[in-house]
């Protein structure tokens, strides 16, 4: 089902105010339901190299397999939908490639990337993601992560040894636990999500959320949710006024009306006369 008349997009990317060259890279594709980003690191321009080998790589890799799927197809071996899995193996695939670069090419000797991809489809989505970059939604005026950040300090997080709040001033806040590129091998996580019309889901880079607090992210989302590219610009300017320590992107998706799994002849005649 092409998603294009019904997922609204808006992106935003901004080199903030201390790093010379923008090392994130957004990706979208509506036809296929699929929104992504990566935050790139590592060397001369190898995290700029790295992030646009993710994301290429996932739309690509998507675009030729997703068109395929049969409605409510699931994976036997994983329980996941079949969108999940060929999500994940994109993924998988990105990083092969970009570890295979970094050997093969001195100057791009551990580069690496985070990446969170998600992909509308049935009234669902399909949330995957590798390193700290983050995904969330914003529903009846609640704000909820739906992400958890692959880093040391979450780790702490988890074990009890450290609190949220201590987390957002640590130094060291920034050392992601995983990330594609640097191990020939990589874990994906996974999570599937029901969708309702006029969800908004926000995809950023840590350049974001470092920067501005979930509360202040919040009311961007609730004083402008009619208007998506106002609410980037808007949330990339605070980022930045509170000093833009790092790039800075937002990609927002929302979903305008319910989008199930096509059933057959039925289904097609209803769009052809929407």
């Amino acid at each position: 089902m092409d998603l294009s008349g019904i997922l609204q997009v808006a992106v935003r990317t901004d080199v903030g105010r201390v790093r010379h060259r923008n090392e994130d890279y957004i990706g979208h594709a509506p036809e296929i339901g699929v929104i992504v980003l990566a935050d790139g690191m590592g060397g001369y321009k190898g995290g700029e190299v790295a992030s646009a080998i993710a994301v290429n790589t996932v739309l690509d890799y998507l675009r030729e397999r997703v068109p395929g799927i049969r409605a409510g197809e699931v994976d036997q071996e994983t329980g996941y939908a079949r969108a999940s899995v060929l999500v994940r193996d994109a993924i998988i695939r990105a990083n092969d490639t970009i570890y295979k670069t970094s050997c093969s090419q001195p100057q791009y000797q551990g580069m690496g990337t985070t990446i969170v991809v998600g992909m509308f489809y049935a009234d669902r989505l399909t949330v995957a993601h590798v390193g700290d970059s983050r995904m969330y939604r914003y529903r009846k005026d609640q704000l909820d992560q739906i992400t958890v950040d692959h880093t040391l300090l979450q780790e702490l997080i988890d074990r009890g040894l450290c609190t949220s709040e201590d987390a957002r001033v640590s130094p060291n806040r920034n050392l992601v636990t995983r990330a594609l590129g640097v191990e020939p091998r990589i874990v994906v996580d996974l999570n599937e999500q029901e969708v309702r019309p006029q969800d908004i889901y926000l995809l950023c880079s840590d350049g974001l959320n470092d920067m501005i607090d979930d509360r202040e992210i919040r009311t961007a989302l609730r004083e402008r949710r009619d208007d998506l590219a106002r609410i980037a610009e808007l949330l990339v300017g605070k980022a930045n006024e509170q000093g833009g320590r790092d790039n800075i992107s937002v990609l927002l998706a929302r979903p305008t009306r319910v989008f199930p799994a096509r059933s057959g002849w039925r289904d097609k005649l209803k769009d052809w006369f929407r």
